[in-house]
């Protein structure tokens, strides 16, 4: 037996006296009875088989629990994302002597992209083949040959000069190779920048011949598919929206890109009285740029599990929201008791139970083919 809803429902099914032909399975006795105040019936549902479902569309699935999330939505503005992007720059005033990449180009770490060439850094040559070769000669001559205190300044001078082109940019590698080559000709001063990550090349506001002061910033290098969204939120929403959390970001309200919250600012915007948050966009293929406006819609948590089904898997039927509900191959119509609605999902307050099995695409189909059934069963009647 149903609860109240549900005679009300079948009673009006059972009235009319008829099955729809493959789907409708009428009980022996569709006519109710009434003793005193209460009336027996037995229910009427749609009957379809597994294969039957599959053809028309009909989707099952388990009830759960799930935490519905309220979905707080608010403007941003995509900035580059700061802990994936680097600025490549001369340590020492230099002349540029040959550009290796462009705007726009996608670069390698390693990537050579500038040559440049400085009279400090000319000296620095010099002075370490100079260094290196007196290092060598004392080294080889021995402590037992030579004062200790020249044997440690010939160590330490070498050092200097070897640290001072590292710090003026020199690889590795490069100061290896003018060592081997022991030629004081080589020692012009030039030498190269490398990318110093992988990327887009978004600025490179220089021209070849042109003298640049350290710190001037030749290069900016950036992974365009992982952006920052900053969105403003009012600080009582900003309150409830935590680290890591879902997002998703739309340019025209249409496409949305999946992201996640990375950071809560610790300071309201001065102007607008918001909270900023800083959102990571998930490796999209679609290119946003720097300063582009979007919309942001974040859930926010610290909602307990509740019982909850698709919101397309209700109908209204007979004034109740209503489900149906799986039993073998029949479908029944169920009466639930509704709560909010938040993200897509319905909490189910009465009428179901966790692990119940219902339709959960498909249920208009469902609805119609119980009208036409109470529609030719009056007809018939």
């Amino acid at each position: 037996m149903k609860n109240s809803a549900v005679r009300t429902l079948f009673l009006g099914l059972a009235l009319t006296g008829s099955a729809l032909p493959g789907w409708v399975c009428a009980t022996e006795d569709p006519v109710p009875q009434a003793t005193g105040d209460t009336i027996r019936e037995e229910e009427t549902a749609l009957k379809m088989t597994p294969a039957e479902r599959r053809a028309q569309g009909i989707e099952i699935a388990k009830v759960t629990r799930r935490a519905l999330r309220d979905v707080v939505t608010a403007p941003g503005e995509v900035h580059m994302n700061a802990y994936r992007s680097a600025q490549v720059t001369p340590r020492v005033d230099a002349q540029i002597v040959a550009r290796h990449a462009r705007l726009g180009e996608s670069v390698k770490r390693g990537r050579l992209l500038v040559t440049l060439s400085s009279v400090e850094v000319a000296g620095a040559q010099g002075d370490l083949i100079e260094s290196d070769r007196e290092w060598r000669r004392v080294k080889k001559l021995g402590r037992n040959v030579v004062s200790a205190k020249r044997y440690v300044a010939a160590q330490v001078a070498r050092q200097r000069a070897y640290a001072a082109l590292r710090a003026y940019g020199m690889t590795k590698a490069q100061i290896g190779a003018l060592l081997r080559s022991g030629d004081a000709s080589r020692a012009t001063g030039e030498f190269d920048l490398f990318a110093p990550q992988d990327g887009i090349v978004i600025s490179d506001a220089f021209v070849s011949g042109e003298f640049v002061a350290r710190g001037r910033v030749l290069f900016e290098l950036t992974d365009v598919k992982t952006p920052w969204v900053e969105a403003q939120l009012d600080p009582r929403d900003a309150t409830r929206v935590a680290v890591g959390a879902p997002v998703r970001v739309s340019r025209d309200g249409r496409k949305w890109i999946d992201g996640r919250v990375v950071q809560l600012y610790y300071r309201l915007n001065p102007a607008t009285r918001t909270r900023p948050v800083r959102i990571e966009v998930s490796n999209s293929d679609v290119i946003m740029l720097a300063g582009e406006y979007v919309d942001v819609a974040l859930r926010t948590g610290g909602a307990a599990p509740l019982l909850a089904v698709p919101r397309d898997a209700l109908v209204l039927m007979q004034g109740s929201q209503t489900v149906f509900k799986l039993d073998g191959d029949e479908l029944h119509p169920q009466p639930v008791e509704t709560g909010v609605t938040r993200a897509g999902w319905t909490e189910i307050r009465a009428g179901l139970a966790q692990g119940d099995e219902i339709v959960v695409k498909g249920v208009f189909l469902l609805k119609s083919l119980v009208l036409k059934s109470q529609m030719g069963e009056g007809h018939g009647h």
